[in-house]
């Protein structure tokens, strides 16, 4: 293996790892939040149950999110340190708030886990909040670093030096809002779907847990919301794109060829020796539409660009369509979901949809790695759009492979790890909530029917 496949097969895991554990430290906290504030309003003891049970799932996410990001942090200077020398100066400011963001999260997240029944209730919620806020924030600025690489401004390059550095325009660069409004919103539809999956599965095997009926009600939701919203952040960052790299664009959609009314292609195998797609569905005008709102406009084919700066068509291509076709799946389970909950049909959870939202745990996770498959691959091969190619900027150390496979081994540790403690975790908050829940009893007291609430926790 040569350095330069090495130093990105070893970027590639690393990131594929860790945007797992960014997605839940994101968005896990509002869910955990939404469970508190449902017990503070309705006084249920299962939310509060739930919303501590959640907590220390944040908890073990958080840990093993830092660990995997803190090795993230070193592979660019390991793997890639001539892009450091250039860009570090530019991209330093949205990574430093990163950091501060993720000081923000871990101190809330101590008031969480330890303030129950040490400060206020509205306080302890606020806590809760936080945390999502301050890993959204967190999220936002390492996508803008992201952005920036795939849209660079806010600096002179001058004899292969970057010059006149502004911070400020370089983190808020061109494709940093779309990139994060649609990586936020995958967040919570992948997170919302695994966990509503997982907790789906459970019940299932017991029907009458209502530990995990409010879960899947609760996860569910947030999914099924976001995953309507997703196809619109979708079309927003598709037409940033097919202005600022046509190539990506051409790739992902294996446009070979520049045309006008230009179709948009489902399916197919891409063939790059021949420039064609083989087997594909092609609907007229549609791409056209779909980049630039006009079904007649111009869409720059591959034809049009100097064959050494081609991305890979066909991995583009497959990662793309495997995104939408997913994205497309869950926001039609989304919508059935919310039909049935706004007209309050019991077979939401039924065991046919239960089942289809066990099969959905994964789909999610997919459709984000499949996304920043896209987003990565699709800008090869430059590191810096227009302004860096990755071969120049890879570490001239030999070895590399070994980083690598060290790294891919600590990576498979990580997640087995994190498995085996979320089994035992959501088996000891269902077993604990089983146990301690609040146990209604119908009780004829002078001949009336009353409901007794009796709960071990007091």
């Amino acid at each position: 293996m040569d350095v330069l496949t090495a130093a990105r097969m070893q970027m590639a895991f690393s990131l594929g790892f860790h945007i797992i554990f960014a997605c839940i430290g994101m968005t896990m906290p509002f869910f955990m939040a939404f469970a508190e504030w449902k017990w503070l309003r309705t006084g249920k003891t299962v939310y509060k149950d739930l919303a501590k049970a959640w907590s220390k799932g944040v908890a073990i996410f958080f840990a093993v999110g830092a660990v995997s990001g803190t090795m993230l942090s070193f592979e660019l200077g390991l793997l890639w340190p001539e892009f450091m020398k250039h860009a570090g100066s530019v991209i330093g400011m949205p990574f430093s708030w990163e950091g501060t963001a993720f000081f923000v999260e871990a101190i809330a997240l101590g008031v969480f886990l330890y303030g129950w029944d040490r400060v206020p209730p509205k306080i302890h919620w606020l806590s809760g909040f936080m945390v999502g806020l301050a890993g959204v924030a967190s999220g936002i600025f390492v996508v803008a670093v992201n952005g920036w690489m795939n849209s660079p401004t806010g600096f002179e390059y001058i004899n292969g030096e970057f010059t006149n550095i502004d911070p400020l325009a370089a983190m808020f660069n061109d494709a940093w809002f779309s990139q994060a409004l649609h990586m936020t919103l995958a967040a919570f539809v992948a997170t919302g779907f695994a966990v509503a999956g997982v907790h789906g599965f459970l019940l299932l095997r017991n029907r009458a847990n209502e530990f995990h009926k409010k879960a899947f009600t609760i996860a569910m939701t947030f999914a099924a919301v976001f995953a309507l919203l997703v196809p619109i952040s979708g079309d927003i960052a598709a037409k940033s794109v097919a202005v600022r790299q046509p190539a990506k664009l051409a790739a992902m959609e294996a446009h070979f060829h520049t045309e006008k009314g230009a179709p948009l292609i489902i399916g197919g195998i891409p063939n790059e020796e021949t420039q064609t797609v083989d087997y594909a569905i092609r609907i007229p005008y549609v791409l056209s539409f779909l980049a630039h709102g006009d079904f007649n406009a111009e869409v720059k084919g591959l034809d049009q660009i100097p064959k050494e700066e081609h991305p890979p068509v066909a991995i583009t291509h497959y990662a793309f369509q495997i995104m939408i076709m997913i994205g497309s799946f869950l926001a039609l389970i989304g919508t059935i979901y919310l039909i049935g909950l706004w007209r309050k049909k019991k077979w939401i959870y039924a065991n046919w949809f239960l089942r289809i939202a066990a099969i959905c745990t994964p789909l999610g996770f997919i459709a984000v790695e499949a996304g920043w498959t896209v987003t990565e691959v699709g800008r090869q091969p430059w590191i810096v759009y227009g302004i860096m190619k990755t071969a120049d900027a890879v570490t001239p150390m030999p070895g590399i492979q070994y980083s690598f496979y060290f790294t891919l081994f600590v990576y498979i540790c990580l997640a087995l790890i994190l498995i085996f403690l979320m089994k035992r975790q959501i088996q000891a908050a269902a077993s604990t909530y089983a146990s301690a829940r609040t146990v209604t009893e119908n009780m004829d007291i002078g001949g009336l029917d009353k409901e007794v609430e009796v709960s071990t926790e007091h």
